[in-house]
């Protein structure tokens, strides 16, 4: 008598494979989390570095009103920066967000932004660059 030969998989080999995609999973999930949420802090590094440009910008023109500026929300400041109302508005982040911490001798500011709802952590930038605290 001749054998006849199966095609398929046995329970076992399905079971191994569905353990090893649950493995992956299980480890891939919450780094593509944390990347997210860096992905959205970057739309306030974009948004601090356009504060910043604009702050120094003004420093040109008027020294001693942008030497004022200490702990100043950019909300106070839009329109002396050069801003329209929706112009810092982003998808995760609004000009309530983001704070003038210090403005140098030169010019250079450093711009302080709190997460909004939902996200959580802290970002500044200054001259050494742009730190995000999660």
């Amino acid at each position: 008598m001749e054998k006849r030969k199966r095609k398929g998989f046995t329970l076992v080999e399905l079971m191994v494979v569905i353990l090893i995609v649950g493995i992956l999973a299980a480890v891939s999930v919450p780094i593509l989390r944390g990347r997210i949420e860096q992905s959205k802090w970057t739309e306030a590094a974009a948004a601090a570095g356009a504060i910043r440009v604009a702050v120094r910008a003004k420093f040109a023109e008027d020294p001693t009103t942008v030497g004022a500026w200490e702990d100043k929300d950019v909300a106070d400041v839009l329109t002396d920066l050069g801003f329209q109302s929706g112009d810092l508005t982003g998808k995760y982040f609004a000009v309530d967000n983001y704070i003038i911490s210090s403005v140098d001798g030169n010019g250079n500011a450093t711009i302080s932004v709190s997460a909004p709802s939902g996200l959580s952590g802290s970002g500044a930038l200054s001259s050494s660059g742009w730190v995000y605290t999660p």
